[in-house]
């Protein structure tokens, strides 16, 4: 009953993603969807053999060929987040779509579902499908009803429901259906949620499934529409625009990080993490990226769901980092024993324990998106400014305080220097909006504390040893991080530390730096102590695209750099898998590690692009 399944997963960059704005699931290019939480992102999962190929659950559709025989492509139909899988073999081709119907008005006005099709375009071939759901991480039983057009899996906090007119097969945990298809014929299986006492009614024929088909597709494309970018990179741009998409949550706006958990950021180690929640910083720089391409719609709409937040605050408390999607507290960090892990990496986590940690910076970040919101969006209310106002005196008293800063480090608080400096930031981006609304505001004690942290950034946070700003007060390693110093002003990009910080970074790690080949480690996780371990990762993709805007900015007076920046955001273009998706980090061996798709990894690339296609004019 297992057809061809095996028990090693596809690696992460064998994966397409889609979903409706609430949850996705990845399909990799052999045909199985392999990760699914449902109903929404930060759901248990109903698929999750990426985590554990035995015990996580799948849903496959193949054909029933020797494996070598067969040659896989995937895509996305242009301008949509619908998946296309062909199948090319010597009986034949076949196509698989993979999509979760949606409309100009939203979703349609059915059950959500995931709709899975496959034809034959050309000569005759043979399928498999198997379905086997595991829920909520592989950790509640359930049992499989069959009925008249499908079947139904029910376990006791969730129930699907399986509805096709090919003929299945049950061993009580799974169903498959083995069928054969000519020319022009299709089979349609559509999963969605509830177990009806028949579901004949439920099946999709061709005519049917086009009909949702035609409608997803009009509903991405009219979306990406919108899109003002039409620079040298536009499709790739509006890829990352279509991936940001998918990770907001439609019902409130709010944007997670990454809608996967548990995927390792070094092979086959131990840093692991759950990253389907909403990070302030995250979002905050979605916002940005948004707003740069012409998305003021998804923008406002996150600022509707962080004021709400922050609405809610006592006073005098700190503004947490993290939330769950309905913005509610992160659940407890749990380790899941029983999986064994992407690629062996273990422990599973989900939940995310670094929630209550204190990370400054994130007040930087909120305060320089709700200032770009300000300006490009639509002008904040006074009570948003009154509760923003209470965050910027928070800021005033503690930003002197150590904390873990934005690589969530388990070893300890430090005084980080990117922390220090986005405090500076949501200081001064809190003076900007102040003088540009005439707010009242405390501007005497802001302006004091924010020329304060200027000059113990410079004197402290610099190291003339090293002719570079280094990680933290306590530390003389570097941090890549720093590179956003230009990026938000707070130094010029062409002043000679941050020149000299420039350069530094740039060195390969064996000379002191953190750029291997034009990518970008965060930091020496060897010798950094983060609590985690001392474990080689890779590249971190968002370094790379920050060190692309940092040259970019520092061609003012450096013209060769200019050119160093678009190599390099060309070079880094190369590292997106098949259908222009990335991952947290950049393996060694050129392999996605971490969660996938990452936000901030998108993001920065649309950062990139939009400045570096700027700096660079018509010169071409």
């Amino acid at each position: 009953m297992n057809g061809q399944k095996t028990s090693r997963a596809p690696a992460i960059e064998d994966h397409g993603v889609i979903g409706d704005l609430r949850t996705v699931a990845l399909v990799a290019t052999d045909g199985t969807m392999d990760w699914l939480c449902f109903p929404f992102f930060d759901s248990p999962s109903v698929f999750a053999a990426l985590l554990d190929p035995e015990k996580g659950g799948h849903f496959s559709i193949a054909p029933e060929v020797d494996v070598g025989r067969v040659v896989h492509k995937q895509f996305y139909w242009p301008d949509s987040n619908v998946l296309v899988t062909r199948f090319y073999s010597s009986d034949g081709v076949g196509e698989l779509v993979d999509f979760m119907p949606m409309t100009r008005a939203g979703h349609v006005g059915r059950v959500r579902e995931v709709v899975r099709r496959i034809r034959v375009v050309r000569g005759e071939m043979s399928f498999l499908m198997e379905c086997m759901p595991a829920f909520n991480f592989g950790r509640d039983a359930h049992h499989v009803r069959m009925m008249h057009g499908g079947a139904s899996f029910v376990s006791e906090t969730l129930k699907l429901t399986l509805a096709t007119a090919v003929p299945l097969e049950t061993d009580g945990r799974r169903v498959s259906g083995r069928f054969t298809l000519r020319e022009g014929q299709s089979a349609v299986f559509g999963l969605r949620e509830g177990a009806p006492d028949s579901c004949h009614d439920k099946v999709l024929g061709h005519e049917a499934s086009e009909v949702l088909f035609r409608g997803t597709v009009d509903y991405w494309r009219h979306w990406v529409a919108g899109c003002s970018y039409t620079g040298r990179w536009r499709e790739v741009v509006q890829r990352s625009a279509l991936a940001l998409k998918l990770m907001t949550f439609e019902p409130s706006g709010a944007i997670v990080a990454s809608p996967t958990c548990s995927l390792p950021e070094s092979p086959g180690g131990v840093r692991n993490w759950d990253y389907r929640y909403v990070w302030i910083r995250d979002a905050a720089f979605t916002v940005y990226a948004l707003l740069r391409i012409g998305f003021k719609k998804e923008a406002g709409a996150f600022m509707r769901w962080l004021e709400a937040r922050i609405a809610e605050l006592p006073d005098g408390a700190p503004l947490p980092l993290m939330y769950a999607l309905d913005g509610g507290e992160v659940p407890k960090e749990e380790v899941l024993l029983h999986l064994s892990g992407y690629g062996g990496a273990r422990p599973v986590r989900i939940g995310n324990g670094a929630a209550h940690q204190l990370q400054l910076d994130i007040y930087g970040e909120l305060m320089d998106s709700v200032y770009l919101y300000n300006k490009h969006g639509a002008p904040i209310s006074y009570d948003f400014w009154r509760h923003l106002r209470r965050l910027v005196d928070w800021v005033c008293d503690h930003w002197q305080d150590k904390d873990e800063s934005i690589w969530e480090v388990r070893a300890g608080s430090q005084n980080f220097v990117y922390s220090k400096m986005m405090c500076w930031v949501a200081l001064d981006r809190a003076l900007r909006l102040a003088d540009k609304r005439s707010f009242p505001a405390d501007r005497a004690r802001w302006l004091r504390t924010r020329d304060v942290m200027f000059e113990e950034i410079m004197q402290k946070g610099w190291s003339a040893k090293r002719g570079a700003f280094i990680q933290s007060y306590e530390t003389s390693s570097l941090d890549a991080a720093n590179l956003l110093m230009p990026l938000v002003f707070f130094l010029s990009p062409v002043d000679p530390r941050m020149l000299s910080t420039l350069d530094m970074l740039r060195k390969p790690p064996a000379q002191g730096g953190l750029t291997s080949d034009g990518l970008v480690f965060r930091y020496d996780a060897e010798a950094t102590e983060d609590g985690v371990s001392r474990q080689r990762e890779g590249t971190f993709n968002l370094c790379t695209f920050w060190l692309v805007e940092a040259m970019t900015r520092a061609s003012v007076t450096k013209p060769e750099l200019l050119d160093e920046a678009r190599l390099t955001f060309e070079r880094m273009l190369g590292y997106a898998n098949h259908v222009g998706l990335y991952a947290e980090q950049t393996g060694p061996s050129g392999e996605a590690l971490g969660n996938f798709p990452q936000a901030l990894t998108h993001l920065s690339l649309i950062s990139a692009a939009y400045n570096l296609d700027k700096a660079l004019g018509h010169r071409d």
